[in-house]
């Protein structure tokens, strides 16, 4: 950028792009191209220039406008976005193009004809967050047309959004003649976010006693912004789900009026000093109970309670929903996969723990950053592979593709700053794969700092801890991922890292026990078989460890203590802890080479 063409100004900045246009793209590419193109020509160009906006550029699907009123930029997106809902009244949901609107007033830089800076950051963040055919603003948009054209917002709360330091506090557009929710006259449903979406409901208060309605709506306040926290749910904003506060509920209708597909509702009943809390998660496209629990405590400490309920409501939904996903996913048909869709088969692909499974992930890792280069967990799926495969011994893994796969997690981390599950992926792979262990704690923290509820981050965290020698906090990490997730199908991970940790402070019996549990879990976990075959050597226990060994061996045919260091312990462990693993290894019986 030329210093001398340098000029800013504040001006009404209006990003938009198509929801789900890569799977529409993947339906009917031809179609889809030309029904875009008569939306620009007749439609959104017009009005554009009928509002005296400024067409800055296109990316595909994407347009970025540039208003000298902010008035005249919300009331073209509202106009744009009500003539869209007619166009595609009698369009299969299917190949709808739907547009997610953006619009921020703030500063730009102007250089020749392109324009920068965070006022247009700030403009694409909220398209992010806006819902397909919607439109979504910030507080200054708000203040600045509430009272000069005819409709109405939603408050969404704050919102932490990629690469902008503060939090923005986010509105959605209502527009002139949209009911709300609750009030007379049903709504019209609204278009299903574009990523997995939640509601929760206010929470009931059983208790007959009003003064604890408070206490109800607080824990309530708590779950949404504890789950809010994560980018991949879009959750709806408290203020919206609380217009069902006191009304006798249908959840499938409160979903179709909320654009959702999930609801979490519950219940608070307070006997004495002491009150239960119950909750379940609804899929509402089915009916079914995907999880349910109570959590019982002392009023003693009310905001202390309500934290706890939050992180473990959270922790154990989470694995609930992922796994409702990928069986979503999974049952998609092939020509209408988009990368999240793809990364979701990856998952499923890598829980099957066998060498075709890491190799199908990885493939469809690869072809999900193919479709969105950007796509950091997908692209921290690709490391979290390549370190089965080593742990386990699944396959033979060549240097390039670890280096690959290490310089995949770096790039995960740059683009995902604000995703706390690539974050922890790509701070394993660091760890595991290159030694770097300050980088992947520095990535790892940073995934708590954005979701301090996330077990796997904090499992992940207890193993890069424990490949320092840091037993004790290595325990505290992995008991705190098993106490958010403890019905979590991958807890076998922290289990396993419980037994590690044990094993490098020498407390080997205990080590046992974890490993028996975590075989227990899964019994092709390789790295639990050989810390057991370790203790028991140690332990003496001879006739054990030779009947374990042929166990170990029979798992991970050719072991030897030499290859075992080549392929990633040499890399991982420090001195103190490879020397201790290594001649347990060999008192057990595994040969030098």
């Amino acid at each position: 950028m030329s210093e001398d063409r340098v000029e800013r100004r504040l001006a009404a900045i209006l990003a938009a792009d198509v929801a789900g246009y890569s799977r529409l793209m993947g339906v009917d590419e031809a179609g889809t191209l030309a029904r875009l193109k008569a939306h620009r020509r007749e439609l959104i160009d017009p009005s554009v220039t009928e509002h005296k906006g400024r067409i800055v550029k296109t990316t595909g699907d994407g347009l970025l406008i540039e208003f000298a009123s902010i008035v005249d930029a919300v009331q073209c997106a509202v106009e744009v976005q009500a003539a869209m809902a007619e166009r595609n009244a009698e369009v299969p949901a299917e190949r709808r193009i739907e547009f997610r609107i953006g619009i921020n007033l703030g500063d730009i830089i102007i250089d020749e004809d392109d324009i920068f800076g965070d006022g247009v950051n700030i403009a694409a963040r909220l398209e992010a967050l806006a819902a397909p055919g919607g439109i979504c603003v910030n507080r200054v948009v708000r203040d600045q047309v509430r009272d000069k054209l005819d409709i109405a917002f939603e408050d969404m709360g704050e919102q932490q959004v990629k690469n902008i330091a503060r939090p923005v506090r986010a509105f959605r557009v209502v527009a002139e003649g949209r009911a709300a929710p609750g009030s007379s006259g049903p709504p019209p449903p609204l278009a299903a976010a574009d990523k997995p979406s939640l509601a929760v409901l206010p929470f009931q208060n059983m208790s007959g006693d009003p003064e604890q309605e408070y206490f109800a709506d607080g824990m309530v306040e708590e779950i949404t912004t504890a789950i809010a926290r994560l980018p991949w749910l879009f959750v709806i904003a408290r203020n919206s789900a609380f217009a069902y506060k006191g009304k006798p509920v249908d959840v499938k209708q409160a979903a179709r009026e909320l654009g959702v597909r999930y609801v979490l509702e519950g219940s608070v009943r307070k006997g004495g000093n002491r009150v239960r809390i119950t909750g379940q998660l609804i899929d509402t496209a089915t009916g079914g109970h995907i999880w349910v629990d109570r959590f019982d405590g002392a009023l003693d400490d009310i905001f202390e309670l309500q934290d706890q309920v939050a992180s473990s409501v959270v922790g154990a939904i989470v694995p609930k929903l992922r796994q409702s996903e990928i069986e979503r996913a999974t049952r998609k048909p092939t020509d209408s996969l988009d990368a999240y869709d793809l990364y979701l088969r990856a998952i499923a692909q890598f829980h099957k723990y066998n060498e075709e499974g890491m190799r199908e992930a990885v493939a469809l890792a690869k072809h999900a950053l193919a479709i969105d280069p950007s796509y950091a967990p997908a692209a921290a799926m690709i490391g979290l592979c390549r370190v089965r495969q080593r742990m386990q011994g699944l396959g033979a893994v060549s240097e390039e593709e670890i280096a690959e796969a290490v310089l995949t997690a770096k790039q995960a981390i740059e683009a995902g700053r604000d995703e706390p599950d690539a974050l922890s992926m790509a701070g394993s792979t660091i760890s595991f794969l290159a030694g770097e262990h300050a980088t992947a704690m520095e990535a790892i923290d940073r995934a708590l700092a954005l979701n301090p509820n996330s077990a796997e981050a904090w499992s992940v965290r207890g193993w890069v801890l424990g490949w320092q020698n840091r037993p004790d906090a290595a325990i505290e990490a992995h008991q705190e991922a098993i106490r958010l997730s403890p019905l979590d199908p991958l807890a076998y991970s922290s289990t396993g890292g419980l037994a590690f940790a044990h094993m490098e402070a020498e407390r080997y019996e205990e080590a046992i026990e974890w490993a028996d549990r975590t075989l227990l879990a899964q019994p092709r976990y390789i790295p639990a078989m050989r810390i057991k075959l370790v203790c028991l050597a140690y332990l003496g226990r001879a006739g054990e460890a030779k009947d374990w060994l042929k166990r170990v061996l029979a798992a991970q045919p050719g072991l030897t203590i030499a290859a075992w260091k080549a392929s990633f312990a040499a890399k991982v462990f420090p001195p103190e802890i490879l020397t201790l693993y290594a001649d347990g290894l060999r008192k057990a019986g595994v040969p030098e080479e």
